[in-house]
C-alpha cells in the first residue's frame, strides 16, 4: 500500500499480514506513517496504489461504513465525536440503523458494555462536557458494540490511567481469544510488550523491521523505531525551589453545567524552579483547574495570586502578559487551529509576547520563530507554511509544546504533555521541561501517566472529585500512596500545599 501527499510519502509500498486472533503492533516514531496506513485499511484514506485482501478476497474499501459492514472497527487517535450531541446520540450515528434499535435499548447496551469492560461513561452526557479520557472511552465503547473481526486501535490508552490501560489490555486479550484480530498502535512499549504477538516497524513510511514483542525489551523496540543513537533519560536531578510564582488559596469554582466538576477548597502553591505533578482519573476536575489557572473560569470564592498581586478576575491575555503559558489536553480542539499553518498557530498565543508591534504582524519574525521551533523540537514538517492538520498528532504536540516553552514563561501548565508522542519525542519534551524549570519557571504537569509524573515532578499530588490531595516531595510519595490519593483517600490528612 502506498500513499503520498504534497512533499511527503506517507506510506511507501507497505506490506502487512494479520492472522485471525492476532494482536499485531505497528511501531514507529511520530510521522512514520502508522496512522495513514490504518486509515487506508479502514477506508478513511484512499491508497494511491496497492492491494488489500480481506478474508482472502481482494477488496476496495469505499469508506468507514463499508469497513464496518465487513467487520472492522477503529478507534482514532483524534476523536471523531460531535461535541454538541450526547454519548448515546454519537454512538447511534456510528452504528448502522438496523443495529441501533430504539434509543433506550442502545443506552442500556452502552451502560452494560461500559460496566463489562470497566469503561463507564454516562450515555446522557453531552460530549462537550466530557474530559479527554472520557471521550476516549466513548470511542472504544462504540467499537465494542460491534460484532467485529478486526479492531484498529490508534493510541487507545494515551489518556487512560495505568489501571484502565491494564484492564483494557485484559479486554483486548479476551477479544483476540475469540478470534478478533487487533491492529495496535502505541508509543507505550511496555503495553506492546504485554499485549502483542507480533510487531511491524515503520520508518519514513517504509517497513524497516519486525519483532516478537514478548522476546524484545521496550528499549530494543525503541531502537528498532529510532536507531541505536537513542539515549533515554530515566531520572533527573531535583529542582531548586525558589519564591512563590502562583498561589491558589481556598479556591472554589461552582459547576457551570450539570456535568462540570465542582472545585472545592483548592490550595496550591507553585514555586519558581520546581515541577508539581498532579495525577487523577479523567474527569475529576483537571479540565476545570487548567481553565481556572488560564483565566477561562472565574473563582466563586478564594484567591489566585502571582507576585504582582491577585489575578482571579484578569483575562487570559493579561495572564499571558504576566508570563503564564498553557499546553491544553486537546491539541486539535484547544491547542491549535487545524486549517492554519504553523506560523499562524505559533502566533495564536505568541502574539501576546512577540511578533506584533503597533498592531502590525512581523511575518518574517513569526515565520523564523516557527522554523526555529520545528528545528529545535524535531517536528516533522516541511516548514512554517505547513497546515497544522497535515502533521501527525505527535508532531503537532511537539510544536505546541515548543510554542509555549519558547516563550520562556514564568508559569507553565502542561496537560498531558506527551500524549501520543513516541519515546524519543517524549524524552525530548521531558528534557525541555526540565531545562525550563532550571531556568526558574514554575511548572504544573497534569498527567495520567504515573511514570511520567514520577520522572518529572519535584512534588506530587492528585485530584479526586474536584478536591486536591496533599502535595508532598516525590521522595515521600509511593505509588500506593498516589493511588490512594487518586481514589480520594486524603480527607483525613492535613493539607500541605504551601511551602
Amino acid at each position: 500500500m502506498s500513499k503520498s501527499y504534497p512533499g511527503c510519502i506517507a506510506n511507501d509500498s507497505v506490506s502487512l499480514k494479520v492472522a485471525p486472533g492476532e494482536v499485531h503492533a505497528i511501531l514507529g516514531e511520530n510521522g512514520a506513517g502508522k496512522s495513514t496506513l490504518m486509515k487506508m485499511i479502514y477506508g478513511v484514506v484512499k491508497p494511491d496504489s496497492g492491494q488489500m485482501l480481506w478474508n482472502n478476497r481482494e477488496v476496495v474499501i469505499e469508506g468507514p461504513a463499508h469497513a464496518r459492514k465487513l467487520g472492522m472497527g477503529m478507534v482514532f487517535q483524534h476523536f471523531s465525536l460531535f461535541e454538541t450531541l450526547t454519548v448515546v446520540e454519537n454512538i447511534a450515528l456510528y452504528l448502522d440503523p438496523q443495529d441501533v434499535g430504539d434509543m433506550a435499548s442502545l443506552r442500556q447496551r452502552i451502560i452494560d458494555v461500559g460496566i463489562e469492560y470497566g469503561l463507564d461513561v454516562n450515555p446522557d452526557r453531552c460530549v462537550a462536557t466530557l474530559s479527554v479520557g472520557e471521550q476516549q472511552r466513548v470511542e472504544i465503547i462504540r467499537c465494542l458494540l460491534q460484532d467485529i473481526q478486526l479492531l484498529i486501535l490508534d493510541e487507545p490508552t494515551a489518556v487512560l490511567t495505568p489501571a484502565e490501560a491494564e484492564h483494557l489490555i485484559v479486554v483486548l486479550k479476551q477479544l483476540a481469544s475469540k478470534g478478533c484480530s487487533i491492529l495496535f498502535i502505541s508509543h507505550k512499549l511496555h503495553e506492546v510488550n504485554a499485549l502483542c504477538d507480533r510487531a511491524t516497524v515503520l520508518r519514513a513510511g517504509k517497513v524497516t523491521g519486525s519483532c516478537v514483542p514478548r522476546n524484545s525489551s521496550p528499549s530494543d523496540m525503541a531502537k528498532l523505531m529510532l536507531g541505536d543513537e537513542l539515549e533515554l533519560k530515566h531520572d533527573f536531578a531535583a529542582g531548586k525551589r525558589g519564591e512563590m510564582a502562583l498561589a491558589l488559596k481556598g479556591v472554589e469554582v461552582e459547576p457551570s453545567d450539570t456535568f462540570s466538576i465542582h472545585l472545592r477548597d483548592i490550595n496550591l502553591t507553585l514555586n519558581a524552579g520546581e515541577i508539581v505533578g498532579l495525577a487523577g482519573v479523567a474527569g475529576n476536575g483537571q479540565d476545570e483547574l487548567v481553565d481556572l489557572i488560564n483565566g477561562e473560569l472565574t473563582p466563586t470564592s478564594g484567591d489566585i495570586r502571582v507576585p504582582l498581586g491577585e489575578i482571579g478576575n484578569t483575562s487570559v491575555q493579561a495572564r499571558r502578559r504576566m508570563g503564564l503559558a498553557v499546553v491544553p489536553a486537546d491539541r486539535i480542539a484547544r491547542g491549535s487551529v487545524a486549517t492554519m499553518n504553523l506560523s499562524e498557530n505559533n502566533l495564536l498565543t505568541g502574539c501576546v509576547n512577540h511578533g506584533v508591534r503597533g498592531g502590525l504582524i512581523d511575518w518574517k519574525f513569526v515565520k523564523q520563530r516557527a522554523q526555529d521551533i520545528i528545528k529545535r523540537y524535531a517536528v516533522k514538517a516541511i516548514g512554517p507554511d505547513d497546515i497544522a492538520s497535515s502533521l501527525s498528532g505527535g508532531n503537532l504536540q511537539k510544536f505546541i509544546i515548543g510554542r509555549e516553552v519558547e516563550q520562556s514563561p514564568n508559569i507553565l501548565v502542561c496537560f498531558h504533555p506527551t500524549w501520543g508522542v513516541d519515546v524519543g519525542a517524549a524524552n525530548l519534551i521531558h528534557q525541555q521541561l526540565i531545562a525550563l524549570r532550571d531556568q526558574g519557571a514554575a511548572i504544573l504537569v497534569l498527567s495520567e501517566d504515573l511514570d511520567e509524573l514520577f520522572l518529572l515532578s519535584d512534588r506530587l499530588g492528585a485530584l479526586c472529585a474536584g478536591r486536591l490531595s496533599p502535595l508532598e516531595n516525590k521522595s515521600k510519595v509511593s505509588l500506593e500512596q498516589l493511588g490512594q490519593w487518586m481514589a480520594g483517600s486524603f480527607e483525613h490528612q492535613e493539607n500541605q500545599h504551601a511551602y
